[in-house]
């Protein structure tokens, strides 16, 4: 099956067929033997699905599995390659993600979705500017009002309309794609891996929405790799894995372990986080911070990271510690304030290569990515000083060889080194990410968010991974908004608040996130 020109099957194009919300439990979307490959890969196999009004449906899976590429097709992002679908009980093509949302299906995608050089407001009407066009001229201020009400319907207020899309963090971004679906009063909501990128206060307006959707008739599909959070939110759970359908639950039927077991085959074996406590840690510091100071957002900083460490740092999504990560790897210069590497000052992100440390981005898609890049143009423009001959001559072999050791040690999967990063999984980018970093040869890693948007499989070897690079001497810079994998990993765990540190914690198995949310709020 292939969108068609016009939009949708039998010659006709996608109608925007009212608002009026289907009967509680009737199907809105039925998706029957949908197939998806991508070169050899088989990323859908013969998928039958439904989704009914009133109805949160999880899809949970390895990443990999197909969960997103079953629901970009459906929401206008790509075809598939045979089978139907059928929407309000018509046959669904439609010819784009504005089409879908259009009538009525919009999806937040896992990651960017915004232009960053345009105004919240215009990135709110992408496309649909015509409904304030007078005379042949837009009015800016009736689009400015417009999106200012639908940002304070979904509760982000804080953001103005009149605001460059660029100046926001991820999450005001993210909740920028969120009001752009809602206020197109949709049927259906694909909920991508959005909550990742939120702080907890963004991750209630998400499930408020997702509630008011259900009450009024309409559906939520809903993908997340955070077991808690979905059984805790969705009716209905479905299981995929390697382009199939395992298993589906009904939420009397939700047990951890065995949804689990249905992601990934088989039980999760050896430690998920580290088990040890009280280990030493060397007494050379391998970076160390003095007096950091940017706008606002990180003031008067000092810290150190010894090497053999796992430093963590954690707080509110708004707390400083992104800007702080990039204030380390010398892609922000400071105000005020130095880093430094064995006790030499860093001056700029090339610097801080030379001397051996890396940096994986929270927003790996923009800043640690070329997406339309391949696997192997990703991964070899950090290590050219690995493949070079004689420091400046390259040859494809070489090349070759370095990057296919690193998608062996990383496990990427993907059908050959030429395939385009934009096709992987969530889990699969972030592979590549370490990939790029690890083959370099860097030994302090910055890390901000480097489990978002990856599975429990996937997690627990890069916990191992991050481990490993522990006891090898390597030094681990971890930032993260998850209190839980925090405490998991780290030996010393410093907490942000309003751009300082306001508590330390040594690795201890007493230490409880009560203990530490306090000096977060």
């Amino acid at each position: 099956m292939g969108g068609s020109a016009d939009g949708m099957g039998n010659g006709g194009a996608a109608r925007d067929t009212g608002r009026d919300m289907p009967g509680q439990g009737d199907v809105i979307m039925r998706v029957v033997g949908m197939t998806k490959t991508f070169g050899p890969v088989t990323a859908l196999d013969r998928v039958d699905l439904e989704v009914r009004s009133g109805e949160v449906r999880g899809l949970i899976g390895e990443n990999g599995s197909g969960k997103s590429t079953i629901t970009s097709i459906f929401s206008g992002m790509q075809d598939c390659d045979c089978g139907e679908m059928y929407y309000l009980g018509e046959r669904w093509e439609p010819a784009s993600m504005y089409d879908a949302l259009r009538c009525g299906v919009g999806m937040i995608v896992q990651e960017s979705g915004t232009v960053a050089g345009i105004t919240v407001a215009e990135n709110i009407f992408l496309c649909d500017t015509a409904k304030f066009s007078h005379g042949g001229f837009i009015s800016r201020r009736e689009m400015m009002a417009a999106a200012q009400s639908a940002l304070d319907e979904i509760g982000a207020s804080h953001i103005r309309a009149g605001m460059l899309t660029g100046s926001l963090d991820m999450m005001d971004r993210k909740l920028i794609e969120v009001a752009k679906v809602w206020q197109r009063e949709p049927r259906i909501i694909v909920v991508d891996e959005t909550t990742t990128a939120l702080s907890q206060r963004g991750r209630e307006i998400i499930y408020g929405l997702m509630q008011k959707m259900k009450e009024r008739g309409g559906a939520v599909v809903f993908i997340s790799h955070d077991l808690e959070e979905i059984t805790g939110v969705c009716d209905t759970l479905t299981v995929l894995r390697d382009g199939r359908i395992i298993r589906t639950f009904e939420r009397e039927d939700f047990d951890p372990e065995a949804i689990k077991t249905s992601m990934i085959g088989r039980e999760l074996k050896g430690d998920y986080y580290r088990s040890d406590y009280g280990g030493e840690v060397s007494p050379e510091v391998a970076l160390r911070a003095e007096g950091l100071t940017f706008r606002s957002r990180v003031i008067d900083l000092t810290l150190t990271a010894h090497r053999g460490e796992i430093v963590g740092i954690g707080g509110l999504s708004h707390c400083g510690m992104h800007t702080l990560g990039k204030l380390l790897y010398g892609a922000v210069p400071p105000e005020r304030g130095a880093v430094y590497v064995r006790g030499e000052r860093i001056h700029g992100t090339a610097d801080a290569i030379r001397r051996g440390v890396g940096y994986a981005a929270k927003d790996r898609d923009l800043e640690s990515l070329c997406t339309e890049a391949s696997i192997r143009d990703n991964i070899a423009i950090a290590g050219l000083s690995h493949i070079a001959v004689g420091g400046f001559f390259i040859t494809s072999r070489r090349e070759r060889e370095y990057v296919g050791r690193q998608v062996e040690r990383m496990r990427i999967k993907c059908y050959s080194q030429d395939q385009p990063v934009w096709q992987l999984s969530g889990g699969n980018k972030q592979k590549v990410v370490f990939g790029k970093l690890i083959g370099s040869g860097a030994d302090i890693l910055i890390l901000d968010c480097p489990t978002r948007g990856i599975d429990i499989g996937v997690k627990q070897a890069m916990y191992q991974l991050m481990y490993r690079m522990k006891c090898e001497g390597k030094t681990v810079i971890m930032i993260s908004e998850e209190l839980t994998e925090l405490m998991g990993m780290a030996d010393r765990l410093i907490i942000m608040k309003d751009g300082r540190i306001s508590r330390e914690f040594l690795r201890s198995p007493s230490l409880t996130d009560a203990d530490i949310i306090g000096y977060m709020i």
